[in-house]
């Protein structure tokens, strides 16, 4: 839809799903207050929609110039089902910073909320405009006060993350706390929420609390602690995922490599290979410069009867630029790297240029996979 800040912002489907909710509900309350309307409160509630989603995008964008402010990549921004994500590629350094990342967008809400508020000031009630005006100051204080709900994945949970990290000293400590509180709150909300609705606490009355109301209710409910309850574990995971990221180091995955020309026929390559301790092959030219790498699975679809009359070239992916990898890479650093040029084999260098070895992408897998299973 856009790029503020040169972050792209996305709509996803869903959002046409509960723009259309909103348009309906909204639509029904219109029709009791604005009777005069007629159908034409449709077309007022799908304002509504849209301007209440262009609040939550402010609500995101306040998020993502703190992240640019930090020099945290921001992928993009996608409004959705129940609102809107900014996708911060990396971690905060500190917890403080975290803290201020987190609680950027409640603030945003929250001075929105203020705003509509003073504009409504001058406006007559029972009006369109007023109507409008206080129905986008209500939504964004919700939004606010939702957000700053201490459990992730909310705003609150990373800023209770951040706090708990700064007492620890451990982000991981600060992410499992975060993430059970916010297990506690999908509870809370599945059977807090119809009891709320059903008690009047929430501008309810007894009658509204029978049958297709209370259904409702119900589901709106569990969806909300569907969200909350995946997100919390989605964010142990993801934690676990960095928390176990540096050990993913390419000089220690990396296979030493035996250097050997264009025409050097298979098998002589893999008696040098076996002679040196060497699992890789790199094939160079007269003066040593690396141009190919003998590719694994390529190595094993060729019977070893034919293996003496098929030269190394015939079995060679030339290396472009994105293959040569430093040795010094690790981390999120490296699988950046490695998701950037897709391949099976890359070669790592040296600071200086030299040949370290071979770095088989099968390999990164393997590893990455048993660093995750270890428990945090």
């Amino acid at each position: 839809m856009g790029r503020p800040f040169g972050v792209p912002v996305y709509v996803a489907p869903s959002w046409f799903l509960v723009a259309a909710l909103i348009t309906w509900v909204f639509g029904g309350q219109l029709d009791r207050v604005l009777p005069e309307l007629g159908a034409a409160r449709y077309l007022v509630s799908l304002f509504f929609a849209v301007a209440f989603y262009a609040s939550v995008l402010v609500h995101e964008l306040a998020h993502t110039v703190a992240a640019i402010r930090f020099k945290l990549p921001v992928r993009r921004i996608q409004l959705q089902f129940f609102g809107g994500v900014s996708e911060i590629e990396k971690e905060a350094e500190t917890p403080g910073r975290e803290f201020v990342l987190a609680f950027v967008g409640p603030l945003l809400s929250l001075v929105l909320a203020g705003l509509f508020y003073l504009a409504l000031q001058p406006v007559e009630p029972g009006t369109v405009p007023g109507v409008l005006l206080a129905g986008l100051m209500i939504s964004n204080l919700i939004v606010a006060a939702f957000n700053l709900l201490p459990g992730l994945p909310l705003d609150g949970g990373r800023m209770l993350r951040a706090v708990v990290w700064k007492i620890t000293g451990r982000p991981m400590s600060g992410t499992v706390a975060a993430a059970w509180v916010g297990r506690a709150l999908a509870v809370a909300v599945l059977i807090g929420l119809p009891l709320l609705t059903q008690s009047g606490a929430l501008g309810s009355t007894a009658e509204d609390s029978v049958g297709m109301d209370t259904v409702t209710d119900a589901l709106l409910a569990a969806i909300l602690a569907a969200i909350i309850w995946t997100g919390a574990g989605n964010s142990l995971r993801v934690a676990r995922l960095r928390e176990h990221l540096p050990e993913l180091r390419a000089r220690t995955l990396t296979r030493r490599a035996v250097p050997v020309h264009t025409d050097t026929p298979l098998s002589e390559a893999l008696r040098r290979a076996n002679d040196a301790g060497a699992r890789a092959l790199v094939v160079v030219d007269t003066d040593g410069e690396p141009l190919a790498l003998v590719r694994e699975a390529a190595i094993a679809g060729v019977p070893g009867h034919r293996r003496p009359w098929v030269p190394v070239s015939g079995l060679a992916q030339d290396i472009t630029d994105g293959m040569r990898v430093s040795a010094e890479l690790a981390g999120e650093d490296l699988l950046e790297v490695l998701r950037a040029t897709p391949a099976t084999e890359y070669l790592v260098v040296e600071e200086t240029g030299e040949i370290y070895g071979v770095l088989s992408a099968a390999d990164v897998e393997r590893a990455f996979v048993k660093a995750m299973a270890r428990p945090s």
